[in-house]
C-alpha cells in the first residue's frame, strides 16, 4: 500500500462552551454558533477518522490498521499499545469556560472503564486578551478540604489560573483538575481515550435545560491534590530546526518553525508522525508522494516511511510521534 501523506475529513462536535472560532480562524467547515471541536485524528469508537485525500481517500483509519497496523503505527508501538491508534488529536475553540475536570491515569481507567486515561498537551493558538486557563491548585490541598469547597461553593478559590497567548504551551498530567477558559483556541494532543471526569460546570444548563452530568465521587480518589508547577512546557524556538516540547510515555511532540525547506530521516523511528499546521503552509512529502498543509490542518505520516520533506517558506508545524 502507498502511504503517502494522509489527510483526514475533521470531525466536528458542538458544544455548550463552543463558538466560530475553528471557521474563523482555521477555516472549518462549520455552520453552528457552538462547534467547540474538530477532531482531526481519531480512533475513537463511533469517531474513526476517514481519509480525505488521494487514492485511499473514503478508507477509515481502523481499515488501515486493520490492513497493515505495523506499517502505519510501527512495530514499537504496536507492542506497547495494540492496533489501536493511540493517540487523539483535536483543535479546540472556548468561547465560554469549559468545565473544570481531571482525568484518571491508567490503571484507575482500566479498573473503572477498561479504558487508558488521558494524559494530555495543549499548544495555545489563539488568546482573547486576558484569557486564562485552570490548572491545578494554588496550594496544597487536603481531600477534606477539596470536598468541603464543592459544598460551600468555593472550589475556584483553590485553584491555580494562568494567563495565556499565543505559543504558549502546557502538559496535562492525570489526575491534574484543569480547564480551558472563555476566549482560548488551541491544539490538543493527548492519548486516545474519553474517560473524564467533570467536577464543576458553573452550574450550566444545555438546551434542553438539563445541568451536565457531574463525577463527583469518581473525581474525589483520581485527583492530585499537591500544588505542581510542572505544567508549563519551556521549549526553544529556533527556526529550521527541531525544538523538542514534550517527551512523556505517550507521545512526544516537537516544535518546527520554518522560514525554508527541511528534510529529515526517519527511517529509524519505528513510529507513525502527525504534523499540526498552527500557522503558515507547507507541502509535505514522503517516499510516496506530498500533501499540502495549511493552518488547521493536520497530516499523517506512516511508519513506514523512511523520510519526510517540508516545503515552505513559512511555517509552524508541531510534530507528534511515539
Amino acid at each position: 500500500m502507498e502511504f503517502y501523506p494522509l489527510k483526514f475529513t475533521p470531525i466536528l462536535k458542538e458544544r455548550l462552551w463552543g463558538g466560530t472560532k475553528l471557521k474563523e480562524v482555521l477555516g472549518k467547515q462549520i455552520t453552528s454558533e457552538i462547534t467547540g471541536e474538530s477532531w482531526e485524528l481519531s480512533g475513537v469508537d463511533g469517531d474513526i477518522s476517514i481519509v480525505s485525500n488521494g487514492s485511499l481517500k473514503g478508507k477509515s483509519l481502523n481499515s488501515l490498521l486493520n490492513e497493515n497496523a505495523k506499517a502505519v503505527l510501527g512495530n514499537q508501538v504496536v507492542d506497547r499499545f495494540g492496533e489501536e491508534f493511540p493517540i487523539l488529536i483535536k483543535f479546540i475553540d472556548a468561547k465560554q469556560d469549559l468545565s473544570i475536570q481531571l482525568h484518571p491515569n491508567d490503571e484507575l481507567a482500566k479498573e473503572r472503564h477498561n479504558s487508558f486515561g488521558k494524559t494530555e498537551m495543549w499548544y495555545i493558538m489563539d488568546a482573547d486578551p486576558g484569557s486564562q486557563l485552570i490548572v491545578g491548585f494554588n496550594k496544597d490541598v487536603e481531600k477534606e478540604e477539596y470536598i468541603k469547597s464543592l459544598e460551600e461553593g468555593t472550589l475556584l478559590d483553590l485553584l491555580n489560573y494562568e494567563e495565556v497567548g499565543e505559543g504558549d504551551t502546557f502538559f496535562i498530567n492525570t489526575g491534574k483538575i484543569h480547564a480551558i477558559g472563555a476566549g482560548v483556541l488551541l491544539a490538543e494532543i493527548q492519548q486516545t481515550s474519553d474517560i473524564t471526569y467533570r467536577v464543576y460546570d458553573f452550574d450550566r444548563k444545555d438546551k434542553d435545560g438539563n445541568l451536565r452530568e457531574l463525577h463527583t465521587c469518581l473525581a474525589v480518589d483520581a485527583i492530585d491534590y499537591a500544588k505542581k508547577d510542572d505544567f508549563k512546557v519551556v521549549y526553544d524556538k529556533k527556526k529550521d530546526t527541531v525544538n523538542e516540547m514534550v517527551d512523556c510515555p505517550y507521545f512526544k511532540t516537537n516544535f518546527l518553525n520554518l522560514g525554508k525547506s527541511f528534510h529529515q530521516d526517519i527511517s529509524k523511528r519505528d513510529s507513525f508522525t502527525i504534523y499540526m499546521c498552527v500557522d503558515g503552509e507547507a507541502v509535505i512529502s514522503n517516499d510516496w508522494g506530498s500533501t499540502p498543509i495549511k493552518k488547521g490542518e493536520t497530516v499523517l505520516l506512516a511508519a513506514a516511511s523512511t523520510h519526510v520533506k517540508v516545503d515552505t517558506q513559512a511555517v509552524k508545524l508541531l510534530e507528534v510521534t511515539i
